[in-house]
């Protein structure tokens, strides 16, 4: 579907160059000489590669509609991830750098959404928040309590994360798994 340039947002999927490109950020700019233009900022999804591109205003360009399904993750054995189709109990194995930091956040049994293109699995989106159990933090230092002032505290999948002064080892807390960042504590 051909839409106009000044149409992209952040999170569309181009075919651009002859490869898929999600539009990772935007900027309409509009010069005092010349003709406006859009500055899109685009990854490939195949390869992980960034680029910055201008589009004139009048220019248009192809907006890919991916597929979504639900799968789950099964297990992980070396440095691929195996995932079972939710309708058809089909397994797909895919590689680890295809999701790249956020593989760290996969627990066994993990609802995922995967995005296909012609049938290819391009993305894997995890839930925007899990739970973690917290396996190992520092001491707070006597004095910082006045600010707001964070801890590194280790997950028990390994992920680093700052926390609260009052979170302790053993606490189950709630994760963003984008952001990788403290939310609350589990319930």
């Amino acid at each position: 579907m051909k839409i106009n340039s000044v149409d992209i947002r952040p999170g569309n999927i181009l075919e651009y160059q002859g490869g898929l490109w999600r539009a990772v950020k935007i900027q309409h700019t509009q010069p005092g000489k010349g003709g406006a233009y859009m500055q899109v900022e685009l990854k490939n999804l195949i390869d992980g590669r960034k680029t910055n591109e201008r589009f004139r205003s009048a220019e248009s360009v192809e907006k890919v509609r991916l597929d979504t399904r639900d799968f789950q993750f099964l297990y992980a054995e070396g440095d691929d991830l195996t995932f079972m189709d939710k309708l058809n109990y089909d397994q797909v194995s895919l590689p680890r750098d295809l999701l790249g930091d956020a593989a760290e956040f996969l627990q066994d049994g993990m609802d995922v959404v995967m995005e296909t293109y012609d049938e290819k699995p391009i993305s894997v989106q995890l839930p925007d928040t899990i739970e973690a159990v917290i396996r190992d933090t520092e001491a707070v230092v006597k004095g910082q309590t006045a600010s707001s002032s964070y801890k590194p505290a280790i997950l028990e999948n390994g992920v680093r994360v700052m926390v609260p002064p009052f979170i302790n080892a053993g606490t189950k807390i709630v994760v963003d798994t984008y952001e990788r960042e403290y939310v609350r504590r589990a319930d």
